[in-house]
């Protein structure tokens, strides 16, 4: 059985090629982690966040496809100069909408980067020992897939290593 090229847009494509706000960031205020490296796909989000709680600043670390990369870059043009509020409602479906569309092997891509974004946020606000009252007590679908493909492959290694 043969695979052929997926179906990517030019969109994603382009920032595959020419990713925006690509690496690390030294003086970000918060910073999340999601995926795994043995399901392929891992993001590490930055976040500057001002003392107004607005995201100043985006920028991302991504190990994967160019969906994943792609999707990581929209996402930090996304949330910049967004209010946390704001940018705790962009969903993923917003985010596979402004790369062109991703194919259905591919959503979870989008589902990665909106859930570094909010883990992120949600880690800021642990960090201050704040909670706002628009912070969901209960993980989004995002967050709970970010931290399934960490288990997936916390699982696998275990199983790999033959522990």
């Amino acid at each position: 059985m043969s695979r052929g090229p997926l179906p990517y847009s030019s969109k994603i494509l382009e920032l595959f090629r020419n990713p925006k706000n690509l690496g690390k960031m030294k003086d970000a205020t918060a910073s999340a982690v999601a995926g795994s490296p043995a399901c392929g796909d891992v993001i590490v989000f930055y976040l500057r966040i001002s003392e107004d709680e607005m995201i100043e600043k985006a920028t991302f670390e991504s190990y994967g496809c160019a969906a994943n990369i792609a999707t990581a870059s929209i996402t930090t043009e996304l949330v910049k100069g967004k209010k946390l509020i704001d940018a705790w409602e962009i969903s993923w479906k917003e985010v596979a909408d402004e790369v062109g569309g991703l194919p259905t092997t591919k959503l979870h891509c989008g589902i990665l980067s909106v859930g570094a974004v909010k883990r992120a946020i949600r880690g800021y606000y642990k960090k201050k020992r704040e909670k706002p009252s628009w912070l969901p007590d209960e993980l989004t679908s995002e967050e709970k897939h970010a931290l399934e493909e960490e288990e997936l492959a916390r699982v696998l290694s275990k199983k790999i290593g033959g522990k």
